[in-house]
């Protein structure tokens, strides 16, 4: 399954499948025909987890309550539970994938899947996970019908649902300059740090760390000059939810400074 293409341009996408209704990437039409026609076959989106890891083991202690969005058919998940998370929520826009990975993990108690629009997920009390993971969500909506307002949605719901001190991990193709404006919504209260990890398969040299965060300038943007090793690169955003803590803190915020004295 190819990705969408990199269309920032905030207007309706489509595929080009001849004899396939022209859809919207942010409509359940399109995904339901997509893993019909793909038959459930698992394919993660821009990276495995393998490569993820650095990132979800830094930031998301394994006894976190997890959100996976837009789960389709990945791996992901599965491969989480495998490196001892506990407890993940999967939701997607299809039925037809929820379904399919209801029926593949049903003897896996710690994953959960549901049908759900990452742009009303009002089933969820507020401040009711640790951590949310998007890879590959956000871009189709921004290649959607009202991209600015899906975004808008998704993020809102994402900051409603994590609790303070909590992470949104996003992974995405869109560098600073496309997609920090639309993390700091208003009422939003991020601490982003970007990391920039090269695309699958690419043999370039890479003169920083994976977990060397990124730069930003004031206004968001990366620095003048700037330019990643792979051009095709995946960006890493990490956004804490920063507002006043009472009590203890937040277990993912513990995890954070364990991980940061280690």
């Amino acid at each position: 399954m190819s990705s969408p293409p990199p269309d920032d341009g905030e207007g309706e996408g489509s595929d080009g499948n001849a004899g396939r209704k022209s859809l919207s990437y942010g409509e359940a039409e399109y995904w339901d025909a997509r893993y019909v026609e793909e038959g459930g076959a698992p394919y993660d989106w821009y990276q495995r987890y393998d490569a993820l890891r650095p990132f979800v083991r830094r930031f998301v202690p394994p006894a976190s309550r997890l959100l996976m969005i837009g789960c389709g058919s990945a791996l992901m998940s599965e491969d989480m539970v495998s490196d001892g998370y506990v407890e993940i929520v999967n939701i997607d826009i299809s039925s037809v994938v929820i379904e399919m990975m209801r029926k593949k993990y049903f003897d896996i108690p710690q994953l959960q899947y549901l049908r759900m629009d990452v742009r009303d997920m009002s089933m969820f009390p507020d401040e009711s996970f640790d951590c949310a993971i998007d890879k590959g969500t956000l871009d189709p909506l921004m290649c959607g019908v009202d991209a600015p307002l899906s975004a808008a949605q998704m993020v809102l719901e994402v900051d409603r649902l994590i609790r303070p001190g909590g992470v949104f991990i996003l992974i995405t193709y869109g560098d600073p300059s496309v997609r920090v404006t639309h993390l700091n919504q208003p009422g939003c209260n991020w601490k982003i740090v970007l990391y920039i990890l090269p695309r699958p398969g690419f043999t370039g040299k890479i003169r920083r760390h994976v977990l060397d965060p990124v730069p930003l300038t004031e206004r968001g943007r990366l620095p003048d000059g700037f330019v990643p090793e792979d051009p095709d690169s995946h960006y890493v955003y990490v956004c804490e939810k920063m507002q006043v803590l009472t009590g203890a803190g937040s277990p993912t915020i513990n995890h954070i400074e364990r991980q940061g004295e280690e």
